[in-house]
C-alpha cells in the first residue's frame, strides 16, 4: 500500500472448483498476485472430482491475493477462495471484513455455486454472480437465475476471467451494486438494469 493510501477495501471471489477464480484475480491485479496453487496429484483424484475440469493440473489450497489501486487513498484487495469442499472452512474467515463478493459460475456446473451463494446470504454479504465463459451450452439469464434461486436484485453478468477488461467490469458491477444497495433500503431496491452481457 502506498504511503498516501489509508483505506483498504476487501472483495472476495468465490465459486466452485475450477471456475476461474485464480484466473480472475490474476487478470485484474496490478501486482503479481500471491497464489497458493499446488500441483494436483493422483492421491487427490479420490478427493477432488476432476471429471468436469479436464486439463486442470493445479489448484488453490489457501487463497489468491491481488491488489488494485483505485486512487491515491483507496486500495482494493482481492481474495480468491479455494473451490473444493474440503477448503470451505476457510471461507467464513475470508468473508470477515469484506465489502462484497463475486460468485464466479461455470454454467456447465451451476450446482457448484449453491454453497457460495448460501454462505454469502447467511453472512449478509452483498454479492453479484458472474458467469465465466467456458463455451458450454447457452443459458438465458432467466434460466440461470432460476437454477441458482437468485434474488432478482442480485446482478447477473457474463465474463471472461482471462480478460482484464472483463474482470474490471465485473468488479465495477459489484461496487455499483454495493453502492446502490446501501443508498436504498433493500425492500425498495430495483432489480439491476444491466443483465448478463
Amino acid at each position: 500500500m502506498g504511503a498516501s493510501a489509508d483505506n483498504g477495501l476487501k472483495i472476495v471471489v468465490v465459486g466452485g472448483f475450477g471456475v476461474g477464480k485464480t484466473t480472475l484475480v490474476r487478470s485484474v491485479s496490478e501486482i503479481r498476485p500471491l497464489n497458493t496453487e499446488e500441483t494436483m496429484t493422483r492421491a487427490g483424484e479420490a478427493v477432488d472430482d476432476t471429471s468436469d475440469v479436464r486439463g486442470k493440473t493445479a489448484t488453490t489450497v489457501a487463497f489468491d491475493f491481488g491488489r488494485i489501486s483505485l486512487d491515491a487513498r483507496n486500495v482494493l484487495y482481492l481474495f480468491g477462495a479455494p473451490g473444493q469442499e474440503r477448503f470451505w472452512f476457510l471461507w467464513d474467515r475470508l468473508f470477515s471484513g469484506t465489502l462484497g463478493a463475486v460468485v464466479l459460475v461455470d454454467t456447465r456446473r451451476i450446482g457448484d455455486s449453491w454453497y457460495a451463494i448460501d454462505r454469502l446470504e447467511h453472512h449478509g454479504t452483498p454479492f453479484i454472480v458472474a458467469c465465466n465463459d467456458f463455451g458450454g451450452p447457452a443459458h438465458t439469464p432467466a434460466e440461470i437465475r432460476e437454477a441458482l434461486d437468485l434474488d432478482p436484485r442480485v446482478p447477473l453478468v457474463g465474463c471472461d476471467a482471462r480478460s482484464r477488461e472483463s474482470g474490471k467490469q465485473v468488479l465495477i458491477t459489484l461496487v455499483q451494486h454495493i453502492k446502490d444497495s446501501r443508498a436504498v433500503p433493500a425492500a425498495q431496491a430495483a432489480p439491476p438494469l444491466q443483465e448478463y452481457v
